[in-house]
């Protein structure tokens, strides 16, 4: 059934760790995900009319990431733990969510999906940023992140593709649909309908 990520989906994966790390941010949001999946301006994505039609590019996201949270500051993407009603969910149509997890670790490494640590609260700003996004170390996938993956996999079984693409993804941060991600394409007015069509036709032409 679920095969692999392509190769682009992991370069979104590991250029959302990217964008977090320039804006010294910690834990990777959907707003991350979101700035990777924009960063090809003539991707699938960055393309979609949807999102041109806005004037929604990587730029404007980023200027909008940087105005709602801040540079350094810890991203606001908080999601109650709904771990018991996904995983019934997702086991009414034959899919365990465990195995869901372990087939995202085995593409982007152990503990990928790991919740960042409560930290003791440092004394100088300067080392809170440090500690939470510095140049080097992992960093954690907020909630709401890590339910875009999971949602991008559920969104690969329903239209009967045996991969992850960035295409799912994005479809994966529509469906979640209240992560920062989201919020900005609405606060831009994009119509996400349109989008999750666009999104959807490229697909369709990437599986024919």
């Amino acid at each position: 059934m679920f095969e692999r990520f392509t190769h682009a989906a992991r370069a979104v994966v590991t250029g959302a760790q990217g964008e977090a790390r320039d804006l010294q941010q910690s834990p990777i949001g959907t707003q991350h995900l979101l700035l990777a999946l924009l960063a090809d301006p003539a991707g699938p994505i960055a393309s979609a009319p949807a999102l041109t039609a806005r004037g929604v590019d990587a730029r404007f996201v980023r200027a909008e990431v940087i105005r709602l949270v801040g540079p350094g500051t810890a991203a606001s993407d908080p999601l109650p733990d709904t771990d018991a009603e996904d995983a019934a969910a997702l086991k009414a149509i034959g899919i365990d969510l465990a195995a869901v997890r372990r087939a995202i670790e085995e593409n982007f490494g152990p503990g990928a999906l790991r919740l960042p640590r409560p930290e003791a609260a440092p004394k100088r700003r300067g080392l809170l940023r440090r500690n939470r996004a510095g140049t080097g170390g992992h960093i954690p996938f907020s909630p709401r992140s890590k339910k875009v993956l999971e949602l991008a996999l559920r969104e690969a079984i329903r239209l009967k593709h045996n991969f992850i693409a960035p295409e799912h993804l994005m479809l994966g941060i529509l469906r979640e649909g209240r992560g920062l991600a989201a919020q900005i394409l609405t606060g831009a007015k994009v119509d996400l309908g349109q989008l999750r069509e666009d999104v959807t036709r490229s697909l369709g032409n990437r599986a024919a």
